[in-house]
């Protein structure tokens, strides 16, 4: 399951932003979980060269903090991300993840609910340091008749706002996990909009991909970026059978059949997704598939906030012939467009790569292995 911790670790840790800016949430009690949680994991925080000159530290673990200082001047030198104190340091909450986030969707909807702040604007989870608190949120939305979905969450972002550590609980993770969430969750300090989760989830997650086959290419691996490339394509094929069960899903929430047969024949379009996706991961040799059942609706949605539009930012990518500064210029361009423009944008520039993709894949042989290369991830655990 270690991809799906990694996957789910991408998301932000919004909580204790909203909460130390001075953003009164929707309830005290949630303004104060999240600001003790933020100011007790920034208490913890040590320089990981302190760490590194550290006899009683793990010499596993300096290794992997090793790689982190090598992720962070790539992201700066190769990837034009920010050159900040953003995870240059490292804490240990002794904890195996720093937030649990609640997603939340209507029985018969797959439209996420929304939590709205004044910083961050609308985002589709709600995050709380305390496993406990989000499980009681979770019984709270379900008895509202919502279809809740709780993921812990391993890495931890205030979009620059302040200096963000990286975690022991991302320390579990491959060394590609580690390295593409450091890229991930700066991308998020480049290019950040209020009330988009789905545009600022996918720009992040092409960002990382876009960095990984940078990473892989510059340290001459080869067989890690293979690995890496067929992960990817995988996680494509996944989500190409998402799209058509949510579309599935959708005609039948739009239809005037009876409450009862509705929830039937959800039950029976959920079931036979987490069917076909376990064949596809088995087919693949890989651990099993992200969306095991039982499936929901919250646990739909939360996989697609990262997905959406990444082949449409990896196309933009290409257009400016795979240039950063062009790149970062052309995504502020589609973020100052209004919420519909930016969207029938991105969703032409997505659907011109795939009509790419389904080119080279022809008859003269299989699909390009670049052309699936791209997006990162995530679904809560």
């Amino acid at each position: 399951m270690r991809r799906r911790r990694a996957v789910a670790g991408r998301l932000l840790g919004v909580a204790a932003l909203l909460a130390i800016l001075g953003v009164m949430p929707l309830g005290g009690c949630y303004y104060m979980q999240a600001i003790n949680g933020h100011t007790h994991l920034m208490s913890q925080r040590r320089p990981v060269s302190e760490v590194l000159n550290d006899p009683a530290a793990p010499e596993t673990l300096k290794e992997r903090l090793r790689l982190v200082q090598e992720a962070r001047t790539f992201s700066v030198d190769e990837l034009g991300l920010p050159d900040n104190d953003s995870y240059r340091s490292y804490a240990d909450l002794d904890r195996d993840y720093v937030v649990w986030n609640v997603f939340a969707a209507p029985e018969f909807s797959l439209r996420p609910r929304q939590w709205c702040y004044l910083v961050a604007g609308c985002v589709a989870y709600r995050g709380y340091f305390n496993k406990d608190d989000a499980l009681a949120e979770a019984r709270k939305l379900e008895d509202a008749g919502y279809d809740v979905a709780v993921g812990g969450v391993s890495a931890y972002s205030t979009l620059g706002k302040f200096a963000d550590p990286v975690l022991n609980t991302m320390m579990r993770w491959s060394d590609a996990d580690l390295v593409g969430t450091l890229f991930h969750e700066l991308a998020h300090q480049r290019l950040y909009i209020k009330g988009d989760t789905q545009f600022n989830e996918s720009f992040a997650t092409a960002v990382s991909a876009i960095g990984m086959e940078r990473w892989f290419g510059a340290r001459g691996m080869p067989d890690e970026l293979a690995e890496y490339r067929a992960r990817r394509a995988l996680r494509n094929e996944l989500l190409e059978i998402v799209d058509a069960t949510k579309a599935e899903l959708a005609t039948l929430y739009a239809s005037e059949l009876p409450v009862e047969e509705k929830r039937r024949r959800k039950r029976e379009v959920l079931d036979a997704l987490s069917a076909r996706t376990e064949r596809l991961f088995a087919d693949a040799g890989r651990e099993g598939s992200p969306l095991a059942a039982p499936l929901n609706n919250a646990r739909l949605v939360s996989l697609g906030l990262y997905e959406g539009w990444v082949p449409g930012f990896l196309a933009l990518h290409d257009e400016c012939a795979r240039d950063m500064t062009c790149f970062y210029a052309r995504a502020r361009e589609l973020a100052a467009l209004p919420g519909g423009e930016r969207m029938a944008r991105l969703e032409e520039l997505s659907l011109a790569a795939q009509g790419e993709r389904l080119a080279e894949s022809g008859p003269a042989g299989g699909s390009s292995a670049t052309g699936n290369a791209g997006g990162g991830t995530a679904a809560a655990d």
